[in-house]
């Protein structure tokens, strides 16, 4: 008997239509930039040259990582595309750019085009809240590779921005203050101690009502990773705003050294805004020690912006006025 591609796991007729439909929610995302529709073997940008005078194309990459084992455990996969979209924004924003177009990987063991098509629709959805246009992906189904029921998830996206306005850090000093901005959840990082605690430790029913969350803890951890483009772009104009950081692996601290020089440090002020709920109990849960709490997780800070003294005032009065809440979590010192 004659084997073929389906016997092996790979329904090509099953692809075809879910890539229609993927085509589809892809397209609700073009703007006048987008060259071509998909279906080539490549996607096409036209960048603005009358927008930008010296344009620097930025770039990231990045993944939900084990976030989605959640997104499986409900049976709920729009939100992961959102975050994807949004973490990948966020990352690219921190040195000024503007989002210009998102490519996506789906890997799985077998497709399912439901799923598929709500990852699509979701980070279709975060593309156009971010001005920003799917133009492209690729959806790999590996039998006897992933496991059953389950796909990964990654996404690349391109900016731009005017090199004399690349926000970098170089003129973080000594004195700069520190303006965070309030995260909505875990985002996209810390999973794996999360569900280390939640799931063996000390497991909970994700969809049993818990008062201290005020939800379950499967929607409080399918929480969408927030988007900062609009507050970013309220702000980078300003003189003295010296460098932002996104907070994802590695905490408040751990990314935004990032920024700085040999010599510098940060000072933070753990108690200057409210920790949210599901970190104390995931804390409390695991008996987790402050310092790995604040080294994994964002604590509920999202985004910083590393201001000068004199312009920090401005910055939080602009912020205030698009209905942000910033507050000040520390200063730049010498190490």
């Amino acid at each position: 008997m004659a084997v073929t591609y389906k016997d092996a796991g790979v329904d090509l007729e099953a692809a075809d239509i879910s890539t229609k439909k993927i085509a589809a929610l892809a397209k609700s995302t073009f703007n006048e930039n987008v060259v071509q529709e998909i279906g080539l073997f490549g996607g096409f940008y036209a960048l603005d040259k009358n927008k930008y005078k010296n344009p620097v194309l930025v770039s990231s990459i990045d993944g939900v990582g084990t976030k989605l084992k959640i997104a499986f455990m409900m049976n709920r996969h729009d939100t992961v595309g959102q975050d994807l979209v949004n973490h990948c924004v966020n990352d690219i924003m921190t040195s000024g750019a503007d989002p210009l177009f998102f490519l996506d990987y789906i890997g799985t063991q077998q497709l399912d085009a439901g799923a598929s098509a709500q990852v699509v629709s979701g980070m279709a959805k975060a593309c156009r809240e971010n001005g920003c246009a799917l133009i492209g992906g690729e959806t790999a189904e590996m039998p006897g590779f992933y496991s059953k029921g389950e796909y990964d998830l990654a996404g690349a996206i391109v900016g731009v921005v005017d090199r004399e306005n690349v926000i970098n850090g170089e003129n973080i000093a000594k004195g700069d203050e520190l303006i965070g901005l309030p995260s909505v959840g875990l985002h996209t990082n810390g999973y794996s101690l999360a569900r280390k605690v939640l799931f063996q430790v000390a497991p909970v029913d994700l969809r049993k009502y818990e008062e201290e969350l005020s939800s379950t803890w499967g929607d409080t951890l399918l929480k969408v990773h927030r988007s900062y483009l609009k507050p970013v772009r309220a702000v980078r104009h300003i003189a003295g705003l010296a460098g932002i950081s996104h907070i994802t692996g590695g905490g408040i601290e751990g990314n935004t050294k990032r920024l700085l020089k040999k010599g510098l440090s940060l000072q933070i002020d753990w108690t200057a805004w409210d920790v949210l709920a599901e970190f104390k109990l995931i804390q409390e849960l695991g008996q987790i020690s402050d310092q790995e709490m604040c080294r994994v997780f964002n604590m509920g800070i999202g985004l910083v912006f590393i201001t000068k003294a004199d312009a920090s005032r401005e910055v939080v009065q602009i912020l205030k006025n698009i209905g942000e809440k910033p507050v000040k979590i520390g200063t730049v010192v010498k190490k």
